[in-house]
């Protein structure tokens, strides 16, 4: 099952330019099985997300993206995000404490929006987003090599604001996905790597393939 697990839509992330249903409507036509909606610091779009997804018979999880002072976390299975900018190890304390996930978003982006060298003092990150469709590629090599350092699995997602963007990368997960709460599972179990997408399909990034590993 292979899911973008970046995306924005146009309604509560102000820097997009594509609705849901037109990211779904370009999810299906590539191949993906799955994305994730992951608007800038809110989950506004929650209920609505569900009310589409069963409407146009697709998966769709939504998370968020949060800015802490040390740069952008993806965040899944939160009740009630922060209500303030919070350094990114409280982040992820409070993600773990309510049994969600926590993903660093580009982490060596050169926009000062990545957590960098401070994810070897962020507790409880269950991935790495090493493959960012809207990220230099020797950034995003940066980050791999910090997740096969350290251990912790990596993802691919697109990071997509136009529609062209959707898939540039995604994750392949080797378990079937149908809401958030598999989602957060399939995470921790680390059974999933990034893959990219070809004019043939999805492919493996192969130099990735051995070493992914559950934390």
């Amino acid at each position: 099952m292979i899911i973008d697990t970046h995306i924005h839509e146009s309604k509560y992330s102000s820097d997009s330019k594509m609705t849901l249903e037109e990211v779904i409507e370009q999810a299906k036509k590539i191949g993906l099985d799955g994305i994730c909606i992951t608007d800038h610091d809110n989950d506004f779009i929650r209920e609505e997300a569900k009310e589409v997804a069963k409407k146009m018979n697709f998966t769709v999880i939504v998370g968020a993206e949060i800015l802490t002072h040390e740069g952008d976390v993806l965040v899944f299975g939160m009740d009630k995000l922060p209500d303030k900018k919070i350094h990114a190890w409280e982040l992820t304390d409070m993600v773990h404490e309510k049994g969600g996930i926590a993903i660093s978003a580009h982490p060596f982006r050169n926009n000062n929006r990545g957590l960098g060298e401070n994810i070897r003092r962020t507790k409880y990150l269950n991935a790495i987003e090493t493959f960012n469709g809207s990220t230099l590629p020797h950034h995003n090599l940066q980050g791999f090599t910090l997740a096969v350092e350290l251990g912790i699995p990596s993802v691919g997602a697109s990071d997509a604001h136009i529609i062209d963007k959707i898939g540039t990368y995604a994750t392949r997960f080797l378990t079937d996905i149908k809401d958030e709460k598999d989602f957060i599972q399939a995470i921790k179990d680390g059974n999933f790597h990034p893959v990219m997408k070809t004019e043939e399909g999805f492919k493996d990034i192969d130099l990735y393939m051995g070493y992914n590993k559950k934390l």
